[in-house]
């Protein structure tokens, strides 16, 4: 279990969210499915509501601006300490910037970019939001991964933006890594995320991205809940060495991943 409200240490996923086509549906669909209860916060901030487990945010879902066609998704957030020096940093490594850094309001400063090897993320600027309140338990965000065709060159960006160090388990042929982050205060380097290649047997319409993962009691009857409330599966639930686990997605076709915590 993870509790915190300070900003979290440069280069650790902090943030998850996604632009929905109907912020209704979809809010009912993860309250149902993650128990989550939501705050609209407002026409200021375009009705980004954002879920709460316990009362601490997790992650937030708003509707897509008007005129945007692209497929919902759900977006990781970097921990940046100063945005605009990681956009600087981001582009010397050979990623390229989508989305300028901007204020969102008091909440924070954001970008979003391209790594280098082909994956979309974002960078979060602690501003009045930190970032994720509460993860680690059953409905909260738990885990990101980033899936890559060009290993090497994803590993290298990613050190050379943010510091990451990895740790590479034994996976047979699967190329992953665990990412490390500094944490500050002499403290060992803590595991925050994973890295890992793309099967060749993947298809080439499937891109690098990174995936967001949610933690459940049971991932099982989570799996079959979801397909009552209108959500697919696309992979297990399978047993991993980090627990039980499905590929899924929502009835909007946003993809993610429960996992049992």
């Amino acid at each position: 279990m993870s509790f915190r409200d300070t900003p979290w240490p440069e280069g650790t996923p902090c943030w998850v969210d996604m632009m929905a086509d109907d912020v209704a549906e979809i809010t009912r669909f993860y309250g149902d499915l993650l128990g989550w209860e939501f705050v609209d916060t407002g026409e200021d901030y375009g009705h980004y509501s954002i879920a709460l487990v316990d009362g601490r945010a997790t992650a937030a879902i708003g509707p897509k601006p008007p005129g945007v066609q692209a497929p919902s998704a759900w977006s990781t957030y970097l921990a940046a300490d100063d945005a605009d020096a990681t956009v600087e940093r981001i582009t010397a490594a050979g990623g390229k910037l989508i989305l300028p850094p901007g204020d969102v309001g008091e909440a924070a400063r954001t970008a979003v970019a391209v790594d280098a090897a082909g994956a979309v993320f974002g960078i979060w600027q602690a501003g009045r939001t930190t970032g994720v309140q509460i993860a680690n338990v059953p409905g909260a965000l738990t885990w990101n991964e980033c899936v890559t065709r060009d290993y090497p060159a994803a590993k290298r960006f990613y050190s050379d933006t943010f510091g990451h160090t990895f740790d590479e388990p034994s996976h047979g042929d699967f190329a992953y890594a665990t990412i490390h982050v500094d944490a500050g205060d002499g403290a060992e380097a803590a595991e925050v995320g994973g890295i890992g290649a793309l099967p060749d047997t993947v298809p080439a319409e499937i891109s690098p991205h990174w995936t967001t993962y949610f933690a459940v009691t049971e991932v099982d009857a989570v799996v079959t809940r979801l397909v009552e409330l209108g959500g697919t599966v696309h992979g297990g639930p399978v047993d991993s060495p980090r627990g039980r686990f499905a590929a899924v997605a929502d009835p909007g076709g946003a993809h993610f991943r429960v996992i049992e915590s």
